[in-house]
């Protein structure tokens, strides 16, 4: 079967892991690398005998599928560019900066028949594969994911940099959205939120309470799931699950889960590729993606309204 002729536009940091992960494939050919800074395309499409290029709209016609990891601000222009020229697309998360540009991404991609998977990226860790393999009824989440301080991504609020991986799959666990959401956040080192802690709670009962930070001085990436007669502890970072199991007369068993460790981004772009081959719905869906950014912004209200008790605080008498 021929490759499939595919371009990565947005040669930053996630842009250039995408075109080594394209480039390694053996069902993708690297044809272009797209980057508004000139020398950046050169440099990475150098690097794999690509085309590189400065803007997308030379590439209708010439590919099949593409990668887009330009800034989240642009993800609708550059995505419906592409998708009105029959092209599929495979966008990083989050989907778009607002619910009306994703439905405008939405609708370009279903008017044109177009695949559109959304870069949810710990879908495909493979621990978390076997999460989801494993999850009967969840009922608790405590989950953390703490990130060293990095000027990369400070153009967006904590809950839409990290814990938009977390309540994505909260909200792919669960399969329900939530019907109560408390958040607290602050600012730090930059004018966006950059520590946040959030309890959504399901129309079942299940809860979940998550804390993202990029101010921790050290990387942490887990997540704790509790369900009827077991408790689940996984670690994203070591691609580990961990099961605790309640036995007859309260005995716990214990389970170290057999996960086949993988690079979470090959195993997207296989799927992307699948969707791309058979024509099926992707896994990251736009429409699951959809539902994860309107949490995501529903979450950020709540902790503005939080930010303005804090601000009122402040006015009435901290001093330093």
């Amino acid at each position: 079967m021929a490759k499939t002729r595919l371009a990565v536009i947005g040669a930053g940091q996630f842009g250039k892991n995408h075109c080594r992960v394209v480039h390694e494939s053996e069902r993708a050919e690297l044809c272009f690398v797209v980057d508004s800074d000139p020398a950046r395309a050169r440099e990475q499409a150098s690097l794999y005998g690509a085309e590189p290029l400065t803007d997308a709209a030379e590439l209708p016609g010439r590919i099949e599928a593409a990668i887009v990891a330009v800034p989240t601000t642009a993800h609708e222009s550059v995505g419906r560019l592409l998708l009105e020229a029959g092209i599929d697309v495979l966008v990083e998360k989050p989907i778009a900066p607002d619910l009306a540009a994703a439905d405008r991404l939405i609708a370009a991609a279903e008017h044109r028949g177009r695949i559109l998977q959304v870069g949810h990226l710990e879908r495909f860790n493979p621990a978390v594969l076997e999460l989801r393999r494993r999850a009967t009824l969840p009922l608790f989440f405590e989950i953390h994911r703490m990130n060293l301080f990095s000027p990369r991504s400070l153009d967006v609020d904590v809950v839409l940099d990290l814990m938009i991986h977390d309540v994505d799959i909260v909200l792919d666990l669960a399969e329900a959205e939530p019907q109560e959401i408390r958040a607290a956040g602050i600012s730090i080192l930059s004018d966006k939120v950059d520590i946040a802690n959030v309890r959504l709670q399901f129309p079942n009962g299940c809860v979940a309470n998550l804390t993202a930070s990029r101010i921790s001085t050290e990387r942490i990436r887990k997540l704790r799931l509790f369900q009827p007669n077991q408790y689940l502890s996984l670690d994203y970072s070591r691609q580990d699950l961990a099961v605790f199991s309640v036995g007859e007369g309260r005995k716990i068993g214990f389970e170290q889960a057999k996960v086949t460790q993988a690079e979470p981004l090959k195993l997207q772009l296989d799927a992307f590729l699948d969707s791309v081959e058979t024509r099926n719905s992707p896994k990251s869906s736009a429409r699951s993606a959809r539902l994860t950014l309107g949490c995501a912004l529903a979450i950020l209200d709540k902790i503005k309204v939080h930010s303005e008790v804090v601000t009122q605080t402040l006015v009435a008498g901290w001093k330093p």
